[in-house]
């Protein structure tokens, strides 16, 4: 039976499913989600967290065994027991097959249909148990607590409100960027339209290169920030590079942000992975940023400040 630490921040409905998953198994799970044992934003981010749990994220389980494994899920199927697993393949494949239409289909967006009464039919033994198990007051608990985080959860206001309107369209670049020549025509519109008042540029570089190993490993870190940056999209682009080959690699990329500050601290959300990076903003009006920004836009050119060679980019956009 598992036992050990699970790392939250209050009131995580995320961390309700392996909550839920631990009172039906009866895994012993100590929670920690408030200073001074655990700081959301600050124990996170410190060596020693991340040496356990690399990409920073919340809700994180460490066993008593020193195991460590995180995301909501994998959680919630480690502290379970067989039988919520399944036990046969074709059980489990009904389990995961659940656990994926509730992560794609919330019950809060599941539309309500009036249903009129219905001639109720004796149901075999193995269904009557599943509805006890679905009715136990323990989950009721977990999922009432969810539902009213849910419901208690402010509106996400716009970080970027509060900027004067920009006459540069992010995303009409995009389509340029997407559709047509990067050289030939989205770099000039780049250039014809780039309003350096409303929008900023930034050379990031990783910090750790040494701790590089395996590019496709090194490609997944690109990847991991960019998903967890997703709400950032519509005020963003950038393009990331992956430099040089297996235990012998950099990463380094030119950001476009709007305002003239890096956008990270504006929302917690998108603060897991900037902290990992060095970041210097760019003159626009340099010929240094045009090099950088024709080399990184295009993955093309000597990147001679990076002394390894292109290996494979990545497109935040």
């Amino acid at each position: 039976m598992a036992a050990g630490t699970l790392y939250t921040y209050p009131e995580n409905w995320r961390a309700f499913k392996a909550l839920i998953a631990a009172q039906y198994s009866g895994a012993q799970v100590r929670v920690l989600s408030a200073p001074p044992h655990f700081h959301f934003g600050q124990t996170n981010r410190t060596p020693e967290f991340l040496r356990k749990f690399p990409a920073g994220k919340v809700p994180a389980f460490e066993g008593d065994d020193g195991f460590c494994v995180f995301e909501s899920n994998a959680i919630a199927y480690y502290v379970s027991n067989e039988d919520l697993r399944g036990s046969s393949p074709e059980a489990a494949a009904q389990v995961v097959q659940w656990v994926s239409f509730a992560e794609s289909q919330p019950k809060k967006d599941t539309p309500r249909k009036e249903k009129g009464p219905r001639e109720e039919k004796p149901k075999p033994q193995a269904e009557r148990k599943e509805e006890k198990k679905a009715a136990a007051p323990a989950a009721e608990e977990e999922m009432d607590e969810c539902e009213q985080a849910l419901a208690a959860e402010p509106k996400a206001k716009d970080p970027f409100a509060h900027l004067p309107k920009s006459t540069f369209v992010l995303d009409e670049f995009k389509r340029k960027y997407s559709n047509e020549d990067t050289l030939a025509v989205a770099l000039p519109y780049f250039w014809e339209h780039f309003d350096k008042d409303g929008w900023s540029l930034w050379y990031a570089e990783y910090r750790f290169p040494e701790e590089l190993t395996q590019t496709f490993m090194s490609c997944n870190l690109i990847t991991g920030m960019f998903q967890r940056l997703d709400k950032l999209r519509k005020n963003a682009f950038a393009s990331v590079i992956l430099f040089g080959t297996n235990n012998s690699s950099s990463i380094s990329g030119v950001w476009v942000f709007r305002g003239q500050e890096l956008a990270f601290p504006l929302s917690p959300d998108w603060q897991v992975d900037y902290e990992s990076y060095t970041w210097r903003k760019l003159d626009p009006g340099s010929a240094e940023t045009q090099t950088l920004v024709r080399e990184y836009f295009c993955w093309e050119g000597a990147f001679q400040h990076v002394g390894k060679a292109f290996n494979q980019g990545k497109i935040f956009k």
